[in-house]
Formats: C-alpha cells, structure tokens, sequence
C-alpha cells in the first residue's frame, strides 16, 4: 500500500511505500529484466507484461500479439492505483491521501533500442499521440488532479531497463514545481497582461544565444538559469497550456525537432544518462490564460551536492550560451 503525505511547512506532497522494492517500471534492476537476460518489452515477451493498456498496432493484428509498434501498459509494480478508493484524512496537523492514482509505462518502440535518439521521426510521432491520448483517457477520473509524463534513460537517471521506456504517472494532486512554475507565470500575467513563456520565447528568438534549434512550431533553448550542464528546455511557440491540445501538425514538427536535440546531446555529451518530463497545465482551466506547456530535458552528467539538496541553489559550471553554441554547431 501507498500514500501520499503532505509536508506542512513547505506544501511538498510525497508518496510512502511500504515496498521499498517498489519501482514505478516493471523490474527492480537495471537491465535486460528477467533472468537470463530476456527483455520483457521486446515483441514475443507480452506475457511478461500486464495486459496493454494502448497500442499502435497493424489493422490485422490483436491485443498483446507481437505485431506492434508501440505499447501502453501498467506498471507492474505500481506505486498508485486506479482501483484505491480516494480518502482525504487528517492526523493531527497533517494531511494524507489514499494512494489513488496510475502509473503505466510506454513502450516506445519494438526494437530492443537503447538510445531513444535512435528512434525514427514515425517513431517519435507514435510516442507523442500516445503521451495525448493516456492523458485525455486519465483526464475523464474526477479525482485525478494532474498527469505527468516523464523519461528515465541511462544507469544515472533512474531507468530500470534498457530498452527504452517513457512512465505515466497520474496524480490526485499538483507537484509542487508546476505549483511554482504556475505561481510565477500568474505573477507575470498579472504585471503584463502577457505569458511569461510567449515572452521567453520571442526574446531568445531574437537574441539566438542559448537557442539550440528550431522549427516552424517550437523551439530549443537552454534555459537562462539552468541547474545543471545542458538542461535544454523544448517550448511551443504557439501559446497553448495542455500537451494534450497538441495539433496534428505540431505532431510532427514536435517529432522532428525533439530527435535532433536528442541526438545533439548524445553527440556532444557521448550519450549521457539523462531524465525529460512534459510540464502542462492542471486538469481545469484557470491558469490558460498564463501557463505554457513545455519539455525539460536534464542531461545527469554530475551528481547533486550537499549545497544542491539543502539549499536549491544550483551551481552550474557550464554557461547556457556555451552549451546552446556547442550544441548548436554540432553536426549530426
């Protein structure tokens, strides 16, 4: 059983496991997955795995048959569940929730793939109708607040397997970082009456030193203020606050776009561990006006330190404008 517990000092909510083998993929170990070294998300191996949930499959083939492009399904080992009855409680001062929630994986393609920069363009478009469609179907649970979608690839980043995975989690609650991100852009919005990320985009437009690329529909930057080394940020130059209002052509443009700076960073950084999440907006509409959904994709090329855990205070040694012209003259 899980819960979530909520910090009553800074509003941090957490999940509690009482599993501490507990993963939100399917295996506790980086790897192949199962003994011997059978990979449970290659085609023929669907029995080692929870019925799909979604698939993009040929016309002719079958559910859970080996004939697919991609797959969806639940996390073997979840840390929510659908099926928990939603319980909002109190003991004393604090405040907890039932472990009420989803967590599915994303099999993102039949090839025993570990780079997901290697992936086709085809590819990288099954992966973000996917991410759309999981997040519509999750939206329509009453007690689901929000739904992340997030990428661990690399012995760094926390992956548990090598063939290249994307994890769902859905939530009864807001984190706390689209919380404040949420905050900050309502605060602009109030001052200007305009999308601090609309701004952020025409500015490093117009300035070009941390871009890294762009196309017709979004653009890569790295941040101004980035935590770590090659933190790269992939926003829509459209304004539109949910991932799950993409439009069928800023489908493909996404898809381009993304495997170029994926495969920039693999080339430049030697295929380094690294973790992405897509940050949209809450189910529910007052923040559109003012929130902008948009891509994050950390690179894990050195570890948190002490100053980093207990401060927030990141310590970056590499400038954005360096990394954005590195990337950027790279030939791939």
């Amino acid at each position: 059983m899980s819960e979530l517990r909520k910090d009553p000092i800074v509003e941090r909510w957490v999940i509690i496991s009482d599993d501490p083998v507990r993963s939100p993929a399917l295996v506790g170990q980086t790897g192949q997955g199962e003994p011997g070294g059978l990979c449970p998300f290659c085609p023929g191996n669907e029995h080692l795995c929870p019925p799909e949930i979604l698939a993009n499959r040929p016309n002719d083939s079958s559910p859970n048959d080996p004939q697919w492009n991609l797959r969806v399904i639940p996390s073997r080992s979840p840390l929510l569940v659908v099926e928990e009855e939603y319980k909002r409680m109190g003991e004393g001062l604090y405040d907890k929730i039932t472990g009420v929630g989803a967590n599915e994986v994303i099999i993102e393609t039949p090839r025993h793939e570990t780079r997901q920069g290697r992936m086709s363009v085809p590819e990288f478009e099954n992966l973000f109708w996917a991410y759309r469609d999981r997040i519509i179907d999750l939206k329509k649970d009453a007690r689901m607040r929000y739904v992340l979608i997030y990428k661990n690839s690399g012995s760094f980043s926390g992956a548990t397997l090598d063939h290249t995975y994307s994890l769902l989690m859905a939530l009864p609650i807001v984190p706390r970082s689209i919380l404040d991100e949420i905050e900050g852009a309502k605060k602009h919005f109030h001052y200007k009456e305009r999308c601090i990320f609309c701004d952020v985009v025409r500015q490093e437009i117009q300035l070009e030193t941390r871009v890294v690329c762009e196309s017709d529909e979004f653009l890569a930057i790295e941040p101004f203020a980035p935590r770590l080394p090659f933190e790269t940020w992939v926003l829509p130059k459209r304004h539109v606050p949910r991932f799950e209002n993409i439009e069928p052509r800023e489908i493909h443009d996404l898809a381009c776009l993304f495997k170029e700076v994926l495969c920039r960073l693999d080339a430049g950084l030697n295929c380094p561990s690294y973790n992405y999440y897509i940050h949209t907006a809450p189910f529910g509409n007052e923040c559109d006006p003012y929130f902008h959904w948009h891509i994050e994709i950390l690179p894990r090329l050195v570890p948190r330190t002490g100053l980093e855990w207990g401060s927030e205070l990141y310590l970056n040694s590499t400038p954005p404008e360096e990394a954005a012209r590195f990337l950027r003259l790279l030939v791939v």
